[in-house]
């Protein structure tokens, strides 16, 4: 029988969707920080003993349960990374034989417990009809958390605190990060040189009739160790709703901070308060950078320098560019049939192919990552 993961994600979501998955999540969040003695794995699950996490109630008095958990994808790859089993090998083995990654998984927690290590597991208590509670991560005890509705609701502020007038342009939440696309339609500039030539490859609406652009950006936080809160600027493209993610001017805070002790985690109120200020008052002056006409003037600039490099061989140019940012096949093929359809034969055509491909992705976490190379692949393709 092979092991199933759990997950919880959505793609394309609207904010009041997003915040009614965050609201449901949060009552049933729980942080447990313990030792490597008190988990092991059963049936392709961890269950910890003697968290504080669940009771049982008899005739005997109040008795603590063990809990467990399914794990996540992500989960899974934090539980390989810190008991140092390679991922890869532990995914085959849950998929082609379950009984050996109950086997390396326990083996390694019991080397752990010789070395006295203690892990923080990111949990979601039991929904409706579960049997289990989910595992969402596995990390070291020193990770600090900051949750995606506290983060949410934190940056909203700095952005009505800013005083510009914005809308939320679309959501993503996947089991690594969350994605809020925040848009200024009052913030916007003219590139015709940019987008003369092109077409949307959805609509097939020209460039040149519509060349505007607007100023935006993308708040992104992770509560399972995949990355920073950051808020990264993005222009987005009127015609087909491309997004040029400026990634050298993203705003980042690490999630590290000290060591936790054992036990169920209830965090601090003054602690939280200062994290959450501290992303208000970032995501404030993100705004007023970012959300700035002589800002988008200036990286348009910087794009146009190099977007016009004309390609003479676009099949080579793409696939020289797919393999240097190491995109699959599917990925490749993908972006060269958009380039077509886009009709601009220039590194300009490339990236904007990159970026509306990106829109096509089923997975956030894959969409997300496509295109914030877009600038990049441009820039390869202006080089060759």
């Amino acid at each position: 029988m092979t092991i199933s993961l759990a997950k919880t994600s959505t793609r394309n979501a609207s904010l009041r969707e997003i915040v009614d998955i965050l609201r449901e999540q949060q009552p049933r969040k729980a942080d447990i920080i313990t030792p490597a003695q008190n988990i092991r794995a059963e049936g392709g699950r961890l269950i910890v003993d003697g968290s504080d996490y669940e009771y049982d109630i008899t005739p005997d008095g109040v008795t603590r349960k063990a809990t467990e958990l399914r794990l996540t994808g992500v989960a899974e790859a934090g539980l390989a990374e810190k008991l140092g089993i390679p991922v890869g090998y532990l995914r085959k083995t849950r998929v082609e034989a379950p009984e050996l990654w109950d086997q390396n998984v326990n083996g390694w927690l019991n080397h752990e417990s010789r070395e006295a290590k203690s892990y923080m597991i990111r949990t979601l208590r039991p929904g409706q009809g579960e049997d289990a509670g989910t595992a969402r991560a596995f990390l070291s005890a020193s990770y600090r958390i900051i949750d995606n509705l506290d983060i949410l609701t934190a940056a909203l502020r700095g952005v009505y605190d800013a005083g510009v007038q914005v809308r939320l342009d679309s959501c993503d939440l996947t089991d690594q990060r969350m994605y809020v696309r925040v848009v200024a339609d009052e913030v916007r500039a003219y590139a015709p040189e940019l987008l003369r030539n092109y077409r949307s490859p959805f609509t097939g609406a020209g460039g040149a009739d519509n060349p505007t652009v607007f100023a935006g950006f993308e708040i992104s936080n992770s509560e399972t160790g995949c990355g920073a809160f950051s808020i990264v600027p993005r222009l987005v493209v009127q015609v087909c709703d491309n997004g040029m993610t400026i990634t050298k001017d993203a705003m980042k805070s690490v999630h590290i901070g000290g060591r936790q002790a054992d036990g169920v985690i209830q965090w601090s109120g003054t602690t939280q308060d200062r994290t959450l200020d501290l992303v208000t008052s970032q995501t404030a002056d993100a705004v007023r950078t970012f959300l700035d006409r002589d800002y988008i003037l200036r990286q348009l600039r910087d794009i146009e320098e190099k977007a016009g490099a004309q390609i003479t061989d676009p099949e080579k140019a793409i696939t020289t560019v797919s393999q240097r940012l190491r995109f699959s096949e599917a990925v490749r093929a993908d972006i060269f049939a958009h380039f077509i359809r886009g009709a601009d034969l220039s590194a300009g055509g490339v990236m904007h192919a990159v970026t509306s491909v990106a829109q096509t992705l089923p997975d956030a976490d894959e969409a997300h990552e496509l295109e914030s190379l877009g600038i990049r692949a441009m820039e390869l393709a202006a080089s060759l």
